[in-house]
């Protein structure tokens, strides 16, 4: 299990609290501390998303937080203060890193595309090893980079597929506005456009079809 440090507690409960005093009539969905509130209009928050790389010492983290209203997620915050990247995304506005547009890459065939996992093991224990592997096979470069990360490189045209598995609302939120903003498409591996399957599959759009293929073939 991912380790949850006191840290994780108290960003969380930060930023609740100030969510809370600004906008006291939304709810919020948090990672260490559930539900409250309205569903309707409520903040997903992820306060250290990365928690074992913090732990770590590695400064590849972030805080998401998203809105979402009426279950469609429509503004996305991703914030990694190790690095002093911060991406930024409301629904229509489009996609920014610390104040730049940020859009996918236009690569428009696997051969050309670079994939990125969330790691190998979870795959496999997860039943997807087979149609990973498919993928592998099919793309020109694959790197594991995890978490909030995948979804970053995406948005900014430096990888085109992003895929991981054993996932909550939490981790999902903002980055699937960031990547659709950005131009991208976002679904869970079966295709479905949600945040509440568990899986995740990420791509700059013109691949998203035949990776799906690739994975159910």
């Amino acid at each position: 299990a991912t380790p949850v440090t006191q840290a994780d507690r108290e960003a969380e409960r930060a930023i609740v609290e100030i969510l809370g005093r600004a906008f006291p009539e939304y709810g919020v969905l948090g990672e260490e501390f559930g539900g409250r509130g309205s569903t309707d209009v409520r903040w997903i928050v992820d306060p250290i998303d990365g928690t074992k790389n913090f732990v770590r010492g590695i400064p590849l983290w972030a805080t998401l937080i998203a809105l979402e209203e009426r279950g469609e997620v429509t503004v996305g915050v991703v914030h990694n203060p190790a690095r002093g990247d911060l991406y930024t995304a409301r629904r229509g506005g489009g996609a920014w890193k610390n104040g730049e547009r940020v859009r996918v890459s236009d690569v428009s065939t696997l051969d050309r595309a670079f994939l990125v996992h969330a790691g190998l093991s979870i795959l496999r224990e997860a039943g997807h090893w087979e149609g990973f592997v498919r993928l592998v096979d099919a793309t020109d470069r694959q790197r594991g980079f995890g978490d909030y990360v995948g979804y970053g490189l995406l948005a900014e045209g430096k990888a085109e597929i992003y895929l991981e598995v054993d996932l909550k609302p939490w981790d999902l939120a903002a980055p699937r506005i960031l990547v659709e903003e950005a131009g991208g498409r976002f679904t869970d591996l079966a295709g479905r456009p949600t945040i509440y399957s568990g899986t995740a599959l990420a791509t700059n759009g013109r691949l998203h079809d035949a990776v799906l293929a690739l994975l159910r073939a």
